[in-house]
């Protein structure tokens, strides 16, 4: 066992001491404890202050606390992500057990891993649900990453891990669910005040980043509310630990968010929200490969991501077989590529190129509600409809028109699903559901072959919570969900080349993959332990997911003759384990996040290259209420990997970070905040293994904000 590894260890060990005397104590003062309810959370948030695993979940079904969930969830909520000043969503996922940032940290190479599920390859972003608003987001593209935002746009990210959130969100969710949520005038307008604006500022020694954000929110009445908010961020090239830029990393990037309330009804209880939100990166001479160091040459690339959604909320309070939800929304990510240079051979890929993925998405769903003194019981029955059109287009170049291997068509889907959460006495919980969906699929008339393909996929799933005692319970579940084949998987084809002498033809014979995923686990709480007002908790998931009919590029390169581009060749499992623990007390703080994932090809007996490396993030910090003053020790240890994004062996690393912050309790420096952080405190050069690019070298972050309300 490595270094690293051994560290891991001991640290875990240490932490898993520190729960077992927290629980002792915590069995000792049991009769004088009550249960942490989501009431109690929120009202523990009004005060500043909530744990890790008091965040309210609304993405698993009723809203309820991280720890109640009988499933493993992590809220990023406002304070976590202004903490880390994040310049990707990447950075927000970074104390996340399971979840790891993958790609490069480059604003146009980033992709997302959950539980060894997901790869900085094409058509590997269906594997993941990515919802912003609600709004389903997906991007493909060779060498490029899959989601393009702004980290300043968001209150909250909400990540739902493993298979069974397909129920909600549609089939094929193997490794999860990333919801993230924009920010809401009503976050910035305090009791009494009609307007508000908030300036801030921020510097970045790695790249001399700087943002700039302006924020302003307004109530014109009882009625209706507005928030408008813009943000320019930019970056030159940053360099990793050995002091060598990372070439194609700089960038510049506009963003921007409009959004509107309008609350009616009986207690303004009924909800219109009508958003519109916009980021757009530009960067010329870039490397052509975003997710890795290949070196494919530079090009200029604009990307534009934006999202507009509609939505209607009636919770009906006085009904309790009406809660009503309804969305309409539009996604469009889109590339405008040209200028390639650098190139070794002509290629189409280097044509001057627009590429993008429009999709228009209905959901509608209902929430019944039946309570008796004994047991609450939740129905939850909703429809989801989209489509998409994905677009790739050759101006002009060795080959212009349609591009072979992006092929363009459309795709539409329909859903149906129902989830029954029933709690009896408030020590039980199940939750099952079921979801059924039907796919269909056109390409488009270029693509010579190519043939119009419809599926369906089947996702049950149960899952069940029960607490031993207010201090100590055990969850688990079971789920089944299928994934359909993309249309980049089906329709993808090439013309002869040197590794296909044949070519490769569409894959219209793709079956679609599916997961059997197992998941166990405990949650321990413990309140007033130490001191008056603390707070323990600690949640543990095992799990186990089987996946059959895996989709890969065709492995047989030899061949003479057309062969399909794609093909189902593997049986996979990946199991492992999750621990996230906090500890919070008035001037003090703790947190981790462990996790340890194995994957293998049970057909070859090989371990999957897309598995991360066992890992533990650790944070350890204080406060100076009286002054407003938080401030903080993160370490991050990676173990020693074998396979990754290279396929090479990755070495086990250790990265500290400092973080101060300042929000001043003097009524004179009301809406002033301050932060500093010192990320890679020791510059260390590392490469997390499934990351294409070195880690980033030393960095030092200051943020500077104002709000100002009337």
């Amino acid at each position: 066992m490595g270094l690293v590894a051994r560290n891991i260890t001991v640290l875990l060990g240490g932490a898993a001491m520190t729960i077992m005397v927290g629980a002792h104590v915590a069995g000792a003062q049991q009769a004088e404890q009550k249960t942490q309810t989501g009431e109690q959370a929120q009202a523990a948030a009004k005060k500043g202050r909530v744990t890790l695993l008091q965040r309210l979940v609304v993405g698993a079904g009723v809203d309820k606390i991280a720890i109640d969930t009988p499933q493993a969830v992590t809220i990023i909520d406002q304070e976590q992500i202004d903490q880390n000043q994040p310049q990707t969503i990447g950075d927000t996922l970074r104390d996340v057990p399971g979840v790891t940032a993958i790609g490069s940290d480059r604003v146009f190479g980033e992709a997302f891993n959950i539980r060894g599920i997901g790869g900085a390859a094409a058509a590997d972003e269906s594997k993941i649900i990515i919802n912003v608003d609600g709004t389903p987001k997906f991007y493909e593209q060779y060498r490029m990453g899959s989601f393009f935002s702004d980290p300043e746009l968001y209150k909250q990210v909400e990540v739902l891990r493993g298979p069974a959130s397909s129920t909600l969100y549609g089939s094929g969710a193997l490794g999860g669910v990333i919801n993230l949520t924009t920010k809401d005038a009503a976050d910035f307008l305090a009791p009494g005040q009609s307007n508000a604006v908030r300036i801030k500022s921020a510097y970045d020694s790695n790249g001399t980043g700087l943002l700039g954000s302006t924020i302003y929110a307004t109530k014109l009445n009882d009625n209706f509310e507005f928030l408008g908010m813009g943000n320019y961020r930019q970056s030159d090239d940053y360099e990793d630990g050995n002091g060598d830029e990372i070439p194609g990393s700089s960038f510049d990037s506009w963003s921007g968010l409009a959004k509107g309330t309008y609350r009616f009804g009986d207690g303004n209880e009924q909800t219109i929200r009508l958003s519109y939100q916009r980021w757009q990166g530009d960067g010329d001479d870039q490397a052509y490969a975003q997710t890795d160091d290949n070196d494919f040459g530079t090009v200029d690339r604009k990307v534009t991501d934006q999202t507009a959604v509609f939505a209607y909320e009636n919770p009906a309070s006085d009904n309790p077989w009406l809660d009503l939800k309804f969305q309409l929304s539009y996604s469009d990510t889109s590339n405008e590529q040209s200028n390639a240079s650098g190139i070794g051979m002509p290629n189409q890929l280097f044509d001057d190129s627009d590429y993008s993925y429009k999709t228009l998405q209905a959901r509608l769903e209902n929430t019944f509600e039946y309570k008796t003194d004994s047991f609450e019981n939740y129905l939850t029955i909703g429809t989801q409809i989209s489509h998409q059109d994905r677009e790739a287009e050759s101006i002009s170049g060795i080959q212009p028109g349609a591009i072979l291997f992006h092929p363009e068509g459309t795709e539409n889907k329909y859903g149906f699903y129902a989830q029954n959460e029933f709690v009896w006495r408030e020590k039980l919980t199940l939750i099952p559901g079921v979801r059924y969906d039907y796919r269909d699929t056109s390409p488009a008339d270029s693509i010579t072959g190519a043939e119009d393909s419809s599926d369906d996929a089947f996702s049950p799933k149960l899952a069940a919570l029960y607490k031993l005692n207010d201090n100590f319970s055990l969850f688990g579940s079971v789920a089944h969900t299928e994934r359909f084949p993309t249309i980049d998987e089906l329709y993808s084809s090439s013309g002869p080349g040197r590794t296909y002498p044949g070519g490769r033809t569409a894959s219209l014979d793709l079956e679609k993959e599916t997961s059997n995923n197992y998941e166990a686990g405990f949650a321990i709480s413990g309140y007033d332990l130490l001191r008056a007002g603390d707070t323990l908790q600690l949640k543990t998931t095992g799990f186990y997911n089987q996946i059959r009919n895996l989709i890969s590029t065709n492995p047989n390169n030899r061949s003479r003759l057309p062969v399909p581009y794609y093909v189902n060749i593997n049986e996979a499992k990946i199991y492992g384990v999750e621990v996230e623990g906090s500890y919070d007390a008035e001037v003090f703080f703790t947190r981790l996040a462990y996790s340890n994932i194995r994957g293998e090809d049970e057909e070859t007996g090989d371990p999957l290259t897309t598995i991360p490396a066992q890992t533990l993030t650790t944070t350890i910090g204080g406060r100076m209420i009286d002054y407003g003053v938080e401030y903080g020790w993160r370490s991050t240890f990676a173990a020693h990997a074998d396979t990754g994004f290279t396929g090479q062996p990755t070495a086990g690393y250790g990265v500290h970070d400092i973080f101060a912050s300042w929000k001043p309790t003097d009524e004179k420096y009301a809406g002033f905040e301050a932060r500093f952080a010192v990320e890679n405190l020791f510059d260390k050069f590392y490469r997390n293994n499934l990351a294409g690019t070195d880690g980033k070298g030393r960095t030092f972050k200051i943020t500077l904000a104002k709000q100002f309300g009337w």
